[in-house]
């Protein structure tokens, strides 16, 4: 009776502790692959920016991230065989709509690098088992777990947060899609120069229209990393507006990092030392606008040491060395769709009703659109040293997500959810 007990109760033991430790081992290798999706579909996303190249750029991105995902304990590398356990990485699928990516629409279908906003990562790998691969159930030693993700872009931001601080003024405040900018399907170009007073500057080769450009107010009085202004305006301008504990030097309740559609209180750069008025249009390059540009140079350029810059900013040579450039800088002015780059040379900038004749004159925010950097006809990089701080740049509206930023309004300005605009990449449940 013992003996037949024994042989009863072998199996349960087993397969309890299976319960107790390969089912704790399963859960963690689905922890580890969901996490390792996730990761992926929002590093891909992050390139879904509507360009024909985009789809390059975000498979070499969820790729990256994958390669350094490991499951397991953290010990077997995914999309590699390791004895009896294999991994698969499935190619990342893409879409246009967040339905067509769960199924729900059945006119969904994948999109091409112009027109996907979605992506879908899905992994599978072998879990070991140990008790319960001495069941019959579990006698290959192993079971397939699969985890799949899927992030895309949202719907337009209210407040966007990390972008240059550059305005310029509607040409239409009534046509709430693209200000009176033009469709950006036109490709536009633009020669966007420091506001000033008197005649306009010339165009610069190649473009159709002009814009005057203010800088907005982020001096940050309480910085300790960069209490240098120079050196504050160059980093916005090189790598967008930073975070800080300071509040928004114009007064208003939006986080120094950010711009919000709605804000009444968005104000030109005004600190101690430097105050973005216009000038005459035939004088100096004010150093507000100079520092500014220089750290825009940098997202083309970041080797070159332009005269204009060395005496613009305080620590040029040190912060343009840590500025990446684009991935494809331009030697052409090409269409948005023919861009190839990382987004390093896409802008976001906020659109207000009228650019500011002085400090204490508010402007209203009212939305955000972006534009891409163009060369010269030579192929050569804008000029830093402009005395018009002007350089070319194609009207493209907001197709590239951005890094943060928040959907509601929860700063109460009354004009959102937004109709239109950029977005940022988000996770979908």
């Amino acid at each position: 009776m013992s003996i037949q007990l024994a042989v009863i109760m072998v199996p349960v033991l087993f397969g309890m502790m299976g319960f107790a430790l390969d089912l704790g081992r399963l859960y963690l290798v689905r922890g580890e692959l969901n996490h390792a999706a996730e990761a992926a579909a929002l590093a891909a996303a992050g390139q879904l920016i509507g360009t024909a190249g985009a789809l390059d750029h975000a498979n070499t991105a969820a790729q990256l991230v994958l390669a350094q995902n490991r499951y397991n304990f953290g010990s077997l590398t995914l999309g590699q065989d390791t004895g009896n356990l294999t991994s698969t990485i499935t190619d990342p699928a893409y879409f246009t709509t967040v339905a067509g990516a769960t199924g729900t629409d059945p006119n969904g279908s994948s999109a091409d690098g112009t027109t996907a906003r979605h992506v879908q990562v899905s992994v599978t790998a072998d879990a070991p088992l140990l008790f319960w691969s001495l069941l019959s159930l579990g006698a290959s030693r192993k079971t397939p777990i699969a985890a799949q993700a899927l992030a895309g872009v949202s719907a337009p931001l209210c407040t966007a947060c990390g972008i240059e601080p550059f305005a310029i003024a509607a040409k239409d405040a009534s046509d709430l899609l693209n200000f009176g900018l033009g469709d950006p399907a036109d490709s536009v170009n633009y020669t966007l120069y420091y506001n000033c007073t008197g005649t306009a500057p010339t165009f610069l080769p190649n473009s159709g229209q002009s814009a005057a450009y203010t800088i907005i107010n982020r001096y940050d009085a309480g910085s300790t990393t960069l209490s240098d202004e120079t050196d504050q305006l160059f980093r916005y301008a090189a790598t967008g507006l930073l975070s800080s504990t300071t509040p928004n030097p114009t007064g208003s309740l939006v986080p120094m990092s950010c711009v919000g559609i709605g804000d009444p209180l968005e104000a030109v750069w005004n600190s101690p030392t430097f105050v973005a008025v216009p000038q005459a249009c035939t004088a100096a390059l004010p150093q507000v606008a100079a520092a500014a540009l220089c750290g825009l140079f940098t997202r083309v350029d970041n080797q070159t040491l332009p005269a204009a810059c060395t005496t613009a900013v305080t620590d040029y040579s040190s912060l343009a060395a840590a500025a990446p450039i684009d991935s494809d800088p331009g030697t052409t002015q090409d269409l948005y769709s023919a861009y190839n780059g990382n987004g390093r040379r896409v802008i976001t900038i906020a659109v207000v009703d009228a650019l500011a004749p002085n400090s204490a004159t508010p402007m209203n925010v009212l939305g955000l659109r972006q534009f891409l950097i163009q060369p010269n006809p030579d192929g050569t990089v804008f000029n830093p040293s402009d005395a018009n701080g002007r350089f070319v740049a194609t009207y493209i509206g907001s197709p590239m997500p951005l890094r943060q930023g928040n959907i509601d309004d929860r700063y109460g300005f009354g004009v959102c959810p937004a109709t239109s605009g950029p977005g940022k990449v988000v996770l979908h449940q």
